[in-house]
């Protein structure tokens, strides 16, 4: 009988037949006796041992084959599959395909891309140059309220939507952000409200208008129409001058109208398919979205609480750092998971791609962090009125964005709940206790750095 082997992406391998039990006579006098089992065993299983990385991989496609201890006691001599696999590990040699210059695949995405992410991430900062003075006073809580609740809503929705997407069913992620997106625009805007004082519409209203800008850019990051946005962004350059000049009230608030006016046409255009689709019998399950809304809820606290927390513009420096450096960010994050998948054709031992997966680890890391660095830098020296970076808070900082980066990392790898828990409870910290700030965050890096070692130095975490 032959067996099959199931592999995680959902094709089948097929294996070479089992080697049945026989009756071995004596072999007559003068003639030659047959061949070790074992090198013929060997021989039949070459292709696929050749590409393991350890011997338990080989174990695995004995057992898949239905090769039982006894038989394999009768038959090759030796105890187990575990015993037969580390002989057949030793005897065959390693033949790793070479990758190719420049694959294609999900993990391959070009720099221009992410640079573009991460400036559609960033600009809408502006508005809040903007529209800083037409609000009518100091408190920010209903925007940073309305913010929070928008990046929890929409994270998960964005997570809902790449399911229905990676199920192969763009109709129906269409219709999940057709109906998600409102949602969460009237939701940010409730808890703005809710968090207002008397006379404060002004900022209530501009914290709507942020709520409706989420909710569309989630729409147009999500489908992939990340010029569109840009586009719709452009109007805000318009706050470049209102960093030395007092610009009209009606260019403070017509710009950041007209910005969100063509998000929201954009947004509603790509959602036509959505408008006629009809309701999915059955999808993903809505529990599996909301450890990505827990993890927004974390990581978006901790974010603001690298800026001042309090001021609207001059604490803005460390935030929009953050925000830019998040192109970057996803481009070592693909690469680290290219790197990594390279690294597994070629090295012959675990315990190699272990030690090269943790170096290209430290190496993405650490890239991202020089850049974060220079973007602090430049935000600091260029941002008018911005507050200096102190060491304290500029260390701060660092470790928010290995906070970030590391998290990141873990959802990529499935690991959301994790990370979600780590971030959720520095934020919960840091809300409790401000003044613990750098050192929360330090000890947040620290065990997402080691849950992270754990669990991507290992070859089968990289399986696709």
């Amino acid at each position: 009988m032959s067996g099959s082997l199931w592999l995680k992406n959902g094709t089948m391998r097929d294996t070479l037949p089992v080697i049945p039990r026989q009756r071995v006579a004596a072999a007559p006098h003068g003639t030659v006796c047959a061949d070790d089992p074992l090198d013929q065993l060997a021989d039949r299983l070459s292709a696929l041992a050749a590409d393991a990385v350890h011997p338990d991989e080989i174990a695995a496609i004995l057992e898949s084959d239905g090769m039982t201890d006894d038989h394999i006691r009768l038959t090759y001599g030796r105890a187990d599959s575990f015993a037969l696999a580390e002989d057949l590990y030793a005897r065959v040699e390693r033949h790793h395909p070479q990758p190719e210059a420049a694959p294609a695949g999900p993990w391959h995405l070009g720099l221009t891309g992410c640079l573009l992410r991460g400036l559609v991430f960033a600009l809408p900062g502006l508005a809040y140059v903007l529209g800083a003075p037409l609000l009518g006073g100091p408190s920010t809580a209903p925007l940073l309220a309305g913010a929070v609740a928008g990046w929890v809503w929409n994270q998960a929705l964005a997570h809902r939507a790449y399911s229905w997407l990676g199920l192969g069913d763009p109709t129906a992620a269409a219709r999940a952000l057709l109906v998600g997106a409102p949602a969460g625009a009237l939701l940010g805007a409730a808890v703005a409200f809710a968090a207002a004082g008397p006379g404060e519409w002004p900022v209530v209203v501009f914290a709507a208008g942020q709520a409706l800008y989420l909710g569309a850019a989630t729409v147009l990051l999500v489908l992939g129409r990340e010029r569109a946005l840009l586009c719709a962004l452009t109007p805000l350059l318009g706050a470049v001058p209102a960093f030395w000049y007092d610009l009209p009230d009606p260019v403070r608030a017509g710009l950041p109208a007209l910005s969100l006016g063509a998000a929201v046409a954009f947004a509603a255009t790509v959602l036509r398919p959505g408008r006629n689709a009809r309701r999915p019998r059955s999808g993903p399950p809505l529990a599996a979205s909301l450890p990505y809304g827990a993890f927004g809820l974390g990581t978006g606290l901790l974010v603001l609480y690298a800026g001042t927390g309090d001021a609207l513009v001059t604490g803005a420096g460390p935030v929009v750092a953050l925000t830019l450096s998040m192109g970057p960010a996803e481009w070592l994050l693909h690469r680290f998971r290219r790197v990594s998948l390279a690294e597994m054709r070629t090295l012959t031992t675990a315990r190699a791609f272990r030690r090269a997966a943790a170096g290209t680890l430290v190496r993405c890391l650490g890239a991202y962090l020089a850049v974060l660095l220079v973007l602090a830098t430049a935000g600091t020296l260029l941002w008018p009125g911005a507050e200096a970076l102190g060491g304290a808070r500029l260390l701060g900082l660092l470790f928010v964005g290995v906070v970030l980066w590391l998290g990141l990392l873990l959802q990529a790898f499935g690991a959301v709940r994790s990370a979600a828990v780590v971030c959720v409870a520095a934020a919960a910290t840091q809300t409790l206790a401000p003044s613990s700030g750098p050192a929360v965050s330090a000890v947040a890096a620290l065990v997402l750095a080691v849950l992270t070692c754990a669990l991507l130095v290992r070859p089968t975490a990289h399986r696709v």
